[in-house]
Parts: structure tokens; C-alpha cells; sequence
């Protein structure tokens, strides 16, 4: 059974954080579903994580070459993507089903701060998590750098 981690976004937004977690994914083998909820955001994060730094090949889905994405961007509802991931980070309050994270190696929550809405979310989707045995963690970028907190 996997862990999942929650990303409180306090002074930045999840394109600057999200290079950082891909390129971890990456380290350690992992293939990953970037899950969001609007097809429109996930066709600008396609074309960002291809202009950034570095490179970090991934497929935005609904192409030919879906299952072979090492990350494949999502808007999907939960069913699981064609890359079969061991890791999936849920942007913008995507559903994340507690039999999905379990399956996972890690599950990442990326959420923003400054948005109450989303901030409920993520509470919601840390009791439906832990009450389903998944060990999480909480992460805060509030000192400048990314801490885990207790």
C-alpha cells in the first residue's frame, strides 16, 4: 500500500512544483498520471512541461501513445490511466478513489492554498485517505522551501 502526500501551495503555483515531483517520479522509476479536472489547464501544463527546463517527456491523453507516457495528463474520473502508474498527483480537487491510492506507490495532492474551496478538498480527500488505511503526510512551502509538517 502506497502513501499519499499533500502539497499546500502558499507561495507558488503547481507549475513551479510540479517539474520537482515529475523528476522525482522519474528518479525512481515510476510511471505517472497527472490527474486534473479541466481539459484546458491540462493542454496549457502540456505545453509548460515541454517548454520547461529540463526534459520530461509525457503525452497529454487521448493519443495514440497513451499506455507508453512515462506521464500521461488526465482529466480522468478515477478508472485509471492507460500508462499504468505507480504514481498519481490530483490537481484542482481531482478525484482520487481510496482504492486507487492504495494501489499506488505514491499519491500527491497538489492543492492551493489561497483557495478555500480547494483547501476543503484536500481535507476531505485526507480523511477519505487515512480512514482507508493510506499513510499520509503533509507538505508546506510556508517558510520559502518545502517542509514536511507534523
Amino acid at each position: 500500500m502506497g502513501k499519499a502526500m499533500f502539497y499546500h501551495l502558499t507561495r507558488s503555483p503547481a507549475e513551479a512544483l510540479l517539474p520537482q515531483l515529475l523528476g522525482k517520479a522519474a528518479q525512481a522509476g515510476w510511471r505517472v498520471e497527472l490527474r486534473g479536472t479541466d481539459p484546458a489547464r491540462m493542454e496549457r501544463l502540456d505545453m509548460q512541461l515541454w517548454q520547461g527546463d529540463g526534459f520530461l517527456p509525457h503525452g497529454l491523453a487521448g493519443g495514440a501513445h497513451d499506455a507508453r507516457q512515462p506521464v500521461l495528463l488526465t482529466t480522468g474520473d478515477g478508472g485509471g490511466a492507460a500508462n499504468d502508474p505507480a504514481c498519481l498527483i490530483a490537481l484542482d480537487g481531482a478525484e482520487v478513489p481510496v482504492t486507487q491510492a492504495q494501489a499506488m506507490e505514491r499519491t500527491l495532492i497538489v492543492f492551493d492554498g489561497g483557495d478555500g474551496a480547494a483547501t476543503a478538498r484536500a481535507r476531505d480527500q485526507w480523511r477519505a485517505l487515512t480512514q482507508g488505511g493510506i499513510e499520509a503526510e503533509y507538505w508546506s512551502e510556508d517558510s520559502g522551501r518545502w517542509e514536511r509538517k507534523r
